[in-house]
């Protein structure tokens, strides 16, 4: 038996009732406001990685926007966050999946319980990366053992923020930063990707730090590399080792 078509009277809002003749929440009921998926959900941008400049300029205007101790946390939060996507490469779902227990930074590594596909993995973080993330994992410990990014007030205080907070926190930070170009989590990881593709680690040492089942995958992230950059190392290229005749 379907349910009856919702009611309403002058004095009361709209409702939807079920089989049994019981209201159901209004948010239930079509017409309703629901969560905003990302503005940007079925599009494709091609890689556009950042700078460090633009690192640099996002780190400066990771400050305060509130006062007392709670805008001062949510900023050191951001700027961690920012580091660990940046220079660890790992995806926002698994940075804020992140517990202490899988910090190590006597060893440089992060361990990722649960990646893309439910699968492990062990991934690396340079000093300076660990070095800019401990005033944030200092911090952090005011709070009861959970999530590295919590929430820091209210009711659900201690537990991991959600996706869409950090896309509204790199929105804002990317305004105030004054930088021109988009400004989002998975850009760092391609970010991550470049960078150390620039630096000379080979193509399968990034594809298994980033996770991905194929390097094809990787290669992706670095098609926003210029041709002129990919072909520099040809002309730097040393002499060939013979002697030429001289006429």
């Amino acid at each position: 038996m379907s349910s009856p078509d919702p009611i309403r009277t002058s004095d009361a809002p709209l409702y939807l009732l079920d089989a049994r003749g019981r209201r159901r929440s209004p948010a239930a009921t079509r017409g309703f406001k629901q969560a905003k998926p990302p503005a940007t959900k079925g599009r494709t941008f091609p890689p556009d990685p950042l700078a460090v400049e633009d690192f640099l300029a996002l780190f400066d205007a990771c400050v305060p926007q509130r006062p007392g101790r709670v805008g001062e946390l949510s900023a050191l939060r951001l700027r961690a966050l920012i580091v660990i996507l940046w220079r660890s490469g790992i995806r926002v779902s698994e940075a804020l999946a992140l517990e202490e227990r899988d910090l190590h930074p006597e060893e440089q590594m992060i361990v990722v319980r649960r990646g893309k596909g439910g699968k492990r993995r062990l991934v690396m973080m340079d000093a300076w990366g660990w070095q800019a993330i401990a005033p944030w994992l200092h911090a952090r410990a005011e709070f009861e053992p959970g999530q590295i990014f919590c929430v820091l007030s209210g009711p659900t205080e201690g537990r991991a923020i959600h996706d869409s907070d950090v896309r509204r926190q790199l929105a804002e930070l990317r305004r105030r930063a004054g930088v021109r170009r988009r400004v989002h989590a998975h850009g760092m990881r391609h970010s991550h990707a470049v960078d150390l593709n620039r630096e000379g680690v080979d193509l399968v040492t990034i594809s298994t730090q980033l996770g991905h089942a194929h390097p094809g995958i990787t290669m992706l992230y670095l098609r926003s590399i210029a041709v002129e950059e990919k072909l520099a190392p040809i002309a730097a290229r040393r002499p060939p080792m013979m002697v030429l005749p001289l006429s």
